[in-house]
């Protein structure tokens, strides 16, 4: 009787970005798994429909992934999205796609928009391999060891950071990566105010003091020795 979990990607900002496909799931599914009721709603609202929600987050995700299985299990089709982009990377929902491959629940992915993504393919770097660091850790001391660690890739690097963050982890690349690194910085992708960063890491430190912004972004470091 077990039905269908779908992993339904959103938009990382513009809602004209979602898919027909997404959009079609999303209706036709019997409730919507999300990481907080208020987004969730707004944008259903703003497709101009309604569905039964459930939260799932970093604060519940142990407790309640289990009560969500149940409903799949019993016959229901649900989808999971985050606030933004595709759920599960870098996002909650690892726990619930366990348990669904665990009770033989069907998995289907929906995909659509991704920051990380799109900020690669604007990098003017070469791409063909990178490595994705992900949020790194918030302590100084933690970040600056992961940082170190992250001096011996030898590809483009994709950094992830919450915004009123950027400063320091800039700091703290220029004292892991040298100054003269290129990096990008590609800050609310999607919306009118998207903004694109190019230069050394020395010359984005400069860049972000004469105008600091505080918005969604994602941080590439391209891979040492090119020039």
């Amino acid at each position: 009787m077990s039905s269908t979990l779908f992993l339904v990607s959103t938009p990382i900002g513009n809602y004209g970005d979602i898919t027909l496909r997404a959009l079609e799931t999303l209706k036709s599914v019997d409730f919507i798994i999300c990481e907080e009721f208020s987004l969730g709603n707004r944008l259903l609202r703003y497709y101009g429909f309604e569905k039964p929600l459930e939260a799932l987050n970093e604060h519940n995700e142990e407790r309640d992934a289990e009560m969500a299985i149940a409903r799949i299990r019993d016959g229901a089709d649900a989808a999971l999205i985050s606030d933004a982009g595709t759920p599960v990377f870098a996002d909650p929902g690892a726990k619930l796609v366990h348990l669904a491959l665990k009770e033989g629940v069907k998995i289907v992915p929906i995909p659509g928009a991704s920051s990380v993504l799109a900020a690669l393919v604007v990098s003017d770097f070469d791409i063909n391999s990178f490595h994705y660091a992900g949020f790194l850790p918030r302590k100084k001391e933690e970040r600056r060891k992961k940082l170190s660690e992250l001096t011996g890739v030898r590809e483009v690097c994709a950094i992830m950071e919450a915004p009123y963050r950027f400063k320091p982890l800039v700091e703290d690349c220029i004292a892991a990566f040298g100054g003269a690194r290129r990096a990008m910085v590609a800050i609310d992708l999607t919306m009118p105010t998207e903004h694109i960063l190019r230069g050394s890491l020395d010359e984005i430190y400069r860049k972000f003091n004469d105008a600091p912004f505080k918005a969604e972004f994602v941080l590439v470091v391209d891979a040492p020795g090119r020039s």
